[in-house]
This record gives C-alpha cells, structure tokens and sequence, in this order.
C-alpha cells in the first residue's frame, strides 16, 4: 500500500474581523465631502490638514477610521451620502438661506433627512423642475463642471412660435454677453404643431443661459420646465414634491462623473 504524500498548503494569517481598516487620508476627507481626492492632496500638500493633532503633509498616508482629521479648525465626519430629488415649483429660489427672506427650496425638502445636503446647480425663481441635492462633494462637483457634459432637458414655452430660422440660428450657435453658446439639440414639440414649445438640450452651467439665448432673438420664455438631469427624469414626482434616489439612479450618476 503507498503512502499517500502529505501536501504542505501555505499559511494565511487570518485578519480578525474586528480589526479597523486603513484609509488613506485623501479618500477620508473627500468622503466627508469637502473635495475630491486630488484636491485632498493638495490640502494635505499645504500643510492644512491635522491628523491626531499633528499637521500631515505626505502624499499616499492612511489613517484608521478612529483617528481625528481636522481640516480648515474643523474636526471631519464621515457622514452618510443622501441624495434628494426634487421637482422644483415656481416662486423658490435655489439658495440655502435668502437675506429677503423670500421661499427657498431647502423649505421644500425640510426634515428629509439629518444630514445637511445643498441643491446641485441652479434654477432660477420661476424656472421649475428637476433639482438635485446632496452632501456628496464629488458628485455635486462633476455634475455641474462642463467638462463632463452632463445632459439637461428644458421644456420651453414661448411667447410666440419660433421660426424656422432662429432655431437654425441658436442650433448653428449664439453669441452671448459672456462667450459663445451652443445647443446640443432643439426641436419643436408635438411634431411642430404649436411652434412656441420648444424642447432643448445642452449641457452649460452659465445662469440663466436658457432664458438669455432666446432674449437675445427676442422671445420671452415664458415656462421653463428641466424635465432631464443627468438620467434622472420626473416620472412618479409631482410638482413640488421630493424623492430619495433608488441605488441604481445613484450608482449611474457615479459612473456618469466617472468618465472623464
């Protein structure tokens, strides 16, 4: 009878689940929402963040999640990411406080959950729908930088029909006060029966930057609807009312900001 061959297998030394893991500091302070990583690194650079209570200035340190980060005399946190959906209504301005004391749309999403989230991007006073808020830095960040190109969809309302040869004009580009401007698409509405509702979109951040292309050929916008952000879109959301985002929505806007 052979002997059967005993066969060495390599040890592994087993982590116990209890022990904390490392983080490099970057992550921590971008996942507290003050920055991305990389302008993480060049606050840790500066001299302007403290770990323990000593200034840390190498590149590349982890930290466990038990340590103390202060940045700008302030302790971090790692706080829970949220993410609100809100179709927006007229007559909010989109501002956290409002030295006039005039209806903001933080009074819409009041008491939707502990943590301090903020609106990503703008809608003017009488402009209404889709806005997002969250206390996730690097998503609110990529969301509203053009490099990106995060698509937006308008549903416009004009005073008048608009002609065939200004919607020529603002697809081909429009001069602005403060640069040149082009559309991604525009088209007409319900196949060109009522020429003054206008579907459009493009991806600038620039205020106002609806309102003033068609200003300048002379038309008045008179509704002004943001039906499409960046996936998301107003399905099941009545005006003036907010929804948490699913999983799904939050890991698209997550690959979406990743792209580039």
């Amino acid at each position: 009878m052979k002997e059967r061959k005993s066969q060495s297998r390599p040890i592994r030394k087993r982590v116990r689940e209890t022990e904390p893991e490392n983080i490099r500091l970057n992550k921590y302070i971008a996942n507290a929402g003050v920055c991305s990583r990389r302008e993480a690194d060049e606050l840790i650079k500066s001299g302007k963040v403290q770990v323990n209570g000593k200034v840390v200035t190498e590149l590349g340190t982890k930290i466990l999640p038990t340590d103390s980060v202060e940045f700008d005399n302030k302790t971090l946190t790692l706080e829970k990411y949220r993410y609100i959906l809100l179709n927006k209504p007229k007559a909010f301005i989109t501002t956290v406080t409002d030295p006039q004391n005039r209806n903001t749309v933080m009074s819409l999403i009041q008491g939707a959950c502990p943590e301090r989230v903020y609106p990503v991007g703008r809608l003017d006073r009488n402009t209404t729908g889709l806005l997002l808020f969250t206390n996730d830095g690097m998503i609110a960040k990529k969301l509203t930088h053009p490099r990106y190109g995060i698509r937006k969809i308008y549903h416009i309302g004009l005073d008048r029909p608009l002609i065939k040869a200004d919607m020529q004009q603002i697809a081909d580009g429009i001069e602005l006060d403060d640069g040149f401007i082009k559309v991604d698409s525009i088209q007409y509405i319900t196949d060109g029966k009522d020429k003054s509702e206008i579907g459009m979109e493009l991806h600038s951040g620039k205020n106002r930057v609806v309102r003033r292309i068609f200003e300048k050929l002379e038309y008045k916008v008179e509704k002004l609807d943001r039906v499409y952000l960046a996936g998301l879109t107003k399905k099941n959301l009545p005006r003036g009312k907010w929804r948490f985002l699913q999983e799904q929505e939050i890991n698209m806007l997550k690959m979406i900001s990743s792209k580039k």
